[in-house]
């Protein structure tokens, strides 16, 4: 007999990992860092979603499938064909694919509204993209502290985004308390939600 949580996985947290593609920038040790980040998102009981990419996503879906987690990725190609040779992106370590045909910027969007909150690691502008519509939704956001810029990147937008500090980014050094606190965020909001709405 099934789990309850294996009947019922679309109702486990979906959480998010961006970050670079290409991490020549991000120092040593950043994609061990993303491995151990994927690999708490499962510990924890969550699903991992990606934007099906190289560097820094697919070692966090490497850390999730060692923890033998599910790991989702959305892609910018509109088909596996495509995805393999045009956008020369791996198939490896995900569970399922989801092609969107929709290149980075549309494939972004995608990303982020099917994930409850983001982690967001090493980067460049892709993820300063999938921060910001994260940021504009208000999703609760955490920002992995590391030797690489994005952290105090983002808090700089975040300074002069001209916005009410109502919005949740949590930053942390350490994945594992960054993943405990973001769930713990999410938590609250579903329970909020579940007052609001105890019927559905």
């Amino acid at each position: 007999m099934l789990e309850n949580n294996t009947k019922h996985n679309h109702l486990k947290i979906k959480l998010g990992v961006s970050g670079a593609a290409e991490t020549g920038h991000c120092g040593l040790h950043a994609l061990e860092k993303a491995k151990g980040l994927g690999a708490e998102v499962v510990k924890h009981d969550c699903v991992l979603v990606t934007g099906a990419t190289t560097g820094f996503p697919l070692w966090a879906a490497m850390g999730a499938k060692e923890a033998n987690g599910i790991s989702i990725g959305l892609s910018p190609a509109q088909s596996e064909e495509d995805h393999v040779n045009t956008w020369r992106l791996p198939v490896d370590y995900m569970d399922l694919i989801i092609y969107t045909g929709f290149g980075f910027p549309g494939r972004d969007l995608l990303f982020v509204r099917s994930c409850d909150a983001i982690l967001i690691g090493c980067g460049r502008i892709g993820t300063i993209h999938e921060f910001t519509i994260a940021f504009e939704d208000k999703k609760p956001i955490g920002v992995l502290e590391g030797p690489w810029a994005m952290a105090d990147e983002i808090k700089e937008i975040i300074a002069k985004s001209n916005r009410p500090d109502d919005d949740v980014v949590i930053f942390d050094t350490d994945p594992k308390r960054l993943v405990e606190k973001i769930i713990a965020v999410v938590q609250s909001r579903k329970a909020d939600l579940d007052k609001e709405h105890p019927n559905i």
